[in-house]
């Protein structure tokens, strides 16, 4: 409970250290900030005068370069006229502006003004020359430059108005970050205040803790002393206890043990009866399955052997009828799979017309899925037989498989593996 009031007693001083010392950065960032805000506006608002009054000026000596009385010379004029606007110029009498102006004429060769004072008038009048001279040097070529120095009463007066902004600024950011600072704190006061108080509170709790403490004490240590001699008792106890359980489990693991073993002896018993059982069953098992084997091997010997018969038939039959195309056996094999007579007849017919129009007969596709180098293609017949052919080597087309749906994936796996 101390800590925690030590805790909210110190907390508030270290936020409002921190706070302050962090205020107190960010107000030295503010006035360095607007100290560069003021050199940057000070040193850009004179570029922008000079441009400014650049401009004017240009336009004032582009006024002084359009002459239309030749009753006098044109460059006495000129001169006359830039050097009466640049002495007028307020900006230039009291700013302390610099303008300089320097005029060729149309020949690029002649000077006509440079600065410096307005040359008499000539005391003799002559138009025509007066023309001439008009006539080489107009229109005249101007290039005026205009700077503001620093230390002119100009420059002087931009640089007062933004050091007065930015005293001003920097008056009214003091101020506020005073009022501020005063309102933190006044909080920090209070929340002092009130720990105080907390902490004032919290001492008058212990004190009277610390009272009854004492009053209850003497009669604590009695019941200390009974209760220690009851934990001894019941260690004691617990002991015997613990003892007595072992002993039990003990005599209920023999017990158990016995009763185990007497149930094994019986399993064992019903295990034996059942193997001798089942021994003598399979033993009928294997002798019925051996008879089974027997005359699935006869049968099987004399299927293969019609088989063999019935294909070497068709084989002689095919090598009669059919001049031009060659048979595998693998084709024969599958004709006489189909066992169906009228599917044999129908796939027989596709041969007889393959063998005899095998240029009208309708190849339904070639075969896909193959590698590049088989050109093997398809006859179908009784809707889900299939015929697979391609070009003999010895006769015209060479007769590779005979298949249904069913075995689709099987006949495809065989074609992929031909060499071509």
């Amino acid at each position: 409970m101390l800590g925690r009031v030590m805790a909210s007693i110190g907390s508030p001083g270290g936020d409002r250290t921190g706070g302050s010392l962090g205020a107190r950065l960010g107000s030295y960032r503010v006035i360095y900030v607007a100290v560069a805000i003021f050199a940057l506006l000070y040193v850009y608002t004179v570029k922008g005068t000079e441009r400014a009054l650049g401009a004017v000026f240009e336009t004032r000596v582009e006024q002084a370069l359009d002459v239309r009385d030749f009753r006098e010379s044109v460059s006495v004029q000129i001169q006359r006229r830039i050097s009466e606007d640049i002495r007028r110029s307020v900006w230039v009498r009291w700013g302390g502006v610099d303008a300089s102006v320097l005029v060729i004429g149309k020949d690029g060769r002649t000077l006509i003004y440079a600065g410096g004072p307005a040359p008499p008038p000539p005391d003799a009048f002559d138009l025509m020359a007066n023309l001439r001279e008009a006539e080489r040097l107009l229109p005249a070529d101007a290039q005026v430059t205009v700077s503001l120095p620093h230390n002119t009463l100009l420059a002087n007066a931009i640089l007062l108005v933004y050091a007065a902004a930015l005293i001003q600024g920097l008056f009214l950011y003091n101020r506020s970050v005073s009022q501020r600072e005063r309102a933190e704190l006044d909080q920090a006061l209070e929340a002092r205040d009130a720990a105080a108080e907390r902490t004032g509170t919290i001492e008058r709790e212990l004190d009277d803790i610390r009272q009854r403490l004492l009053e209850v004490e003497p009669a604590e240590q009695g019941q200390a002393r009974e209760v220690a001699a009851l934990r001894q008792e019941r260690q004691q106890l617990q002991a015997q206890l613990t003892a007595l359980t072992a002993r039990e489990e003990e005599l209920r693991s023999k017990a158990a043990r016995a009763l185990e073993l007497d149930q094994e002896r019986h399993s064992l018993e019903e295990l034996l009866e059942e193997a001798a059982s089942d021994l003598s069953s399979r033993d009928d098992a294997i002798r019925d399955l051996e008879q089974r084997l027997s005359k699935a091997a006869k049968s099987a010997k004399a299927k293969a052997g019609a088989r063999a018969r019935e294909t070497e038939m068709i084989e002689r039959r095919f090598r009669t009828l059919y001049k031009n195309l060659e048979v595998d056996d693998r084709a024969l094999e599958g004709i006489v799979a189909l066992g169906d007579e009228s599917l044999r007849l129908k796939c027989e017919d596709n041969l007889k017309r393959l063998d005899g129009e095998a240029d009208n007969v309708a190849v339904r596709r070639k075969v896909g899925g193959l590698p590049n180098h088989l050109s093997i293609f398809e006859l179908s017949f009784a809707g889900k037989g299939r015929v697979y052919y391609q070009k003999g080597q010895h006769r015209r087309f060479r007769v590779l498989l005979v298949g249904g749906k069913a075995s689709q994936r099987a006949d495809l796996e065989y074609l992929s593996r031909l060499e071509s």
